[in-house]
């Protein structure tokens, strides 16, 4: 007869485990949902900001490091080449030489005080005898100007070799500069991939009114101070609006922030330099006060970010990534001061 044993109850120990362990994991859970809530539209924004602001910080750098290197390689292709003709002017001299040594030879191959001896017309050998001491002289002459061009091609040479390995170094630079631009703006993306289309229409439309305010402040607030060539650059600049910002860019499609500027005096005739830290060494420096239409202003303690004066408190300049060019309050950023090229 088969015996009905009644199932082994847990024990009250291993209960009041398994029953601690499932509340913690809730708990876990409930806590691990708490600590990372979705961040809300106005917390997305200011992060992306965050990220276009250290983008451009390093477009900057970038911008420099390509201006450097540009430098570098015409230094370079100037240097390889003069470096090629000295060697061709070595060439000849050497080429020279031998042909002087070949022809001492052929004349002086016995002792000069025998040959006077032997001679049958002492004036012609002593005619002879003083063509042979201007050979030698030119020899010396041409001897000393072989070293010279020698000294001369060794430091060409070196110097080349200097550039090409600075050159390497800026070249990684630019890379490394790269990496990071492409880094921050694919976190930046992500981030406003994370709203909802409604939330990214919604910043897009604000930012939009913002610009449009703007405008129509600056119109209200343009006059005729600006000099012949600073409302040329800034005429300029007014026909790019709308047009993207792209870092890098120098136009005339799309441009950076210095790249808007730079490309906006060329069209009034005037170059500045490329990168927004080296446009803020040049020209006369003006407080806001002091601003007419088309001078240079620069913004944040580093000098990342330049525009141009629109008049009324207003700039004009290329924002940055996912913006296009447009007008903006000059309070919106930290102003530092602005430059009359």
């Amino acid at each position: 007869m088969a015996s009905h044993r009644r199932p082994k109850q847990p024990s009250r120990t291993r209960v009041s485990v398994l029953t601690a362990t499932a509340a913690a994991a809730v708990a876990l859970t409930s806590q691990a949902a708490q600590a990372d809530p979705k961040p809300t539209k106005s917390e997305v924004k200011a992060k992306v900001d965050k990220l276009y602001e250290e983008a451009e910080h390093a477009t900057e750098k970038f911008n420099g490091a390509k201006e450097k290197q540009d430098q570098l390689e015409e230094q370079v292709g100037e240097l390889q080449d003069k470096v090629a003709r000295g060697q061709d002017e070595l060439n000849e001299l050497r080429n020279g030489l031998g042909s002087m040594a070949t022809a001492q030879y052929r004349t002086g191959g016995i002792d000069p005080s025998v040959q006077l001896l032997l001679s049958s017309d002492p004036d012609s050998y002593l005619d002879k005898a003083s063509t042979l001491d201007q050979l030698s002289t030119k020899q010396a002459e041409a001897l000393r100007k072989i070293a010279d061009k020698q000294r001369s091609l060794q430091q060409q040479r070196q110097e080349a070799a200097e550039k090409l390995d600075e050159l390497a170094e800026t070249r990684k630079a630019l890379g490394d500069k790269k990496k990071e631009i492409q880094g921050k703006l694919s976190k930046a993306q992500s981030l406003l991939n994370s709203l909802t289309a409604k939330e990214r229409a919604a910043l897009a439309a604000a930012e939009a009114e913002r610009a449009n305010r703007a405008s129509q402040r600056a119109d209200l607030g343009s006059d005729a101070s600006a000099s012949q060539r600073a409302a040329a650059a800034f005429s300029a600049a007014k026909s790019k609006i709308g047009s993207p910002y792209v870092w890098g860019a120098t136009g005339p499609n799309s441009f950076d922030c210095s790249g808007l500027t730079s490309w906006a005096y060329s069209q009034a005739g005037v170059s500045i330099p490329r990168t927004s830290q080296s446009q803020a060494n040049i020209g006369t420096r003006l407080g806001q006060g002091e601003l007419s239409p088309g001078d240079l202003v620069f913004f944040y303690g580093d000098l990342h970010h330049v525009g141009l004066y629109a008049g009324n408190g207003q700039i004009l300049h290329a924002p940055k990534p996912g913006a296009t060019v447009r007008y903006e309050s000059i309070n919106n950023m930290p102003f530092q001061f602005g430059v009359r090229v």
